[in-house]
């Protein structure tokens, strides 16, 4: 779904739509409303009532989906990951046999990914952590792709220049665990609309830990 458009709720009355079409319809609904009531009150100040009547479905409906209020929030917060990671994996292609402007391609799509979605990176970043251990749980396996990205950009800035010397086992964890910290920063203070502002520092920094002897 773009970021521009909101799910419609299904045509009132008969509509010949098969019960996997409004399963999906309703499990869409309502992670996108949770997501947004979420990033505007918290998620303390959230309710699954809240939740069911901006999606527009039943209780019945909602529990037919979701164990509880933390399961919807964290179906929310990972249903758009894979979108994002392949954004990166595009924009890094385009940077031929440079290993450092992939990781510049990379951390602007990246960054201009989040900036785009405002409402997702406040849910993200400042409340996700608020969820409890399970979400904490969660978000820590999100960052194993993050991870793999920047262990495979290690290996082959070697591979483009053999001078460099063997890379620190704790720089892919340090540079993901750095940015995600900084990016939260910003989205608390008000500026989310800005962070493709801090790309280019956010790209220095990765690349002196990934060069870093």
């Amino acid at each position: 779904m773009s970021r521009h458009e909101q799910p419609q709720p299904l045509p009132r009355g008969r509509h010949g739509l098969s019960p996997d079409t409004v399963r999906s319809s309703q499990r869409e609904r309502l992670v996108e409303a949770m997501v947004r009531l979420v990033a505007q009150r918290g998620y303390t100040a959230t309710s699954v009532p809240d939740v069911i009547a901006a999606a527009r479905v039943s209780r019945n409906a909602f529990y037919a989906q979701f164990a509880d209020k933390e399961a919807c929030f964290l179906a929310g917060c990972e249903r758009d990951l894979p979108e994002m990671i392949g954004s990166i994996h595009a924009a890094a292609a385009e940077a031929g046999d440079d290993w450092r402007e992939a990781l510049r391609l990379g951390m602007s799509a990246y960054l201009g990914w989040w900036q785009e979605r405002p409402e997702y990176a406040q849910a993200y970043f400042v409340e996700l952590p608020r969820a409890g251990e399970r979400a904490v749980r969660q978000r820590d396996a999100a960052y194993r792709p993050f991870l793999d990205m920047l262990e495979a950009l290690a290996a082959r800035a070697r591979q483009e220049d053999p001078a460099l010397p063997p890379p620190r086992a704790a720089v892919p964890r340090l540079i993901v665990y750095g940015a995600t910290e900084f990016i939260a920063a910003e989205v608390r203070a008000g500026r989310a609309a800005t962070l493709t502002s801090s790309a280019g520092d956010l790209h220095h920094y990765a690349v002196t830990l990934l060069t870093a002897s």
